[in-house]
């Protein structure tokens, strides 16, 4: 088998393909979009990085990657071109299996009363990072719907519940480390 060449030079003058063919400016919303998916499915290999490999999380974690994978190429695909490249799609099953792992974490944890600090360890601080990543990454994808796009079916699900997921996580991994959460206590006004 012959070896692929990284570079193609093709986007040299700022322009990209999709997977259909068509040019578009590397500075297109859906470029954007779908390189924001990228990166937040880089953060989770991260917390994945530090994380048992036989744990539940981790194995969970692993599933979300490929979901990730899953709506970026369809991101980088015209609508009206996804049954034609027969992309694959989000499993609404995946949702609920990160909705039952958010019960069973939060059931070990004590109940929240106030906003907590993102932090403690450096498992749990990662944690909070990506979860922001993701509502980053909800929030570009309710703005492409907006423009009048469609999303591809459950992707705004899963990243609502992946970052309800990652919040409950953070919290657990402090918890197990030992790392007692900060509350945020609001700034008095003078």
């Amino acid at each position: 088998m012959k070896k692929s060449k990284v570079y193609t030079r093709s986007g040299d003058n700022g322009e990209t393909s999709l997977v259909s063919g068509s040019r578009i400016l590397k500075s297109d919303l859906r470029i954007d979009l779908y390189g924001e998916v990228d990166e937040l499915n880089s953060w989770i290999g991260l917390v994945l990085a530090g994380n048992d490999e036989n744990s539940k999380v981790h194995k969970l974690y692993e599933k979300v990657q490929i979901a990730l994978f899953d709506l970026g190429s369809r991101l980088a695909c015209e609508e009206s071109h996804w049954e034609k490249y027969n992309l694959p799609q989000i499993d609404s099953n995946l949702i609920t299996e990160l909705e039952k792992n958010i019960d069973e974490l939060d059931n070990e944890l004590e109940p929240l009363r106030s906003f907590i600090l993102p932090g403690g360890s450096q498992a749990a601080a990662t944690t909070h990072v990506t979860r922001t990543r993701c509502r980053k990454v909800e929030r570009l994808l309710v703005l492409f719907k907006e423009e009048g796009h469609n999303v591809p079916k459950y992707s705004l699900e899963l990243l609502n519940r992946l970052s309800d997921h990652l919040f409950i996580y953070a919290r657990y991994l402090n918890k197990v480390t030992g790392k007692k959460e900060k509350l945020w206590l609001p700034s008095q006004n003078a």
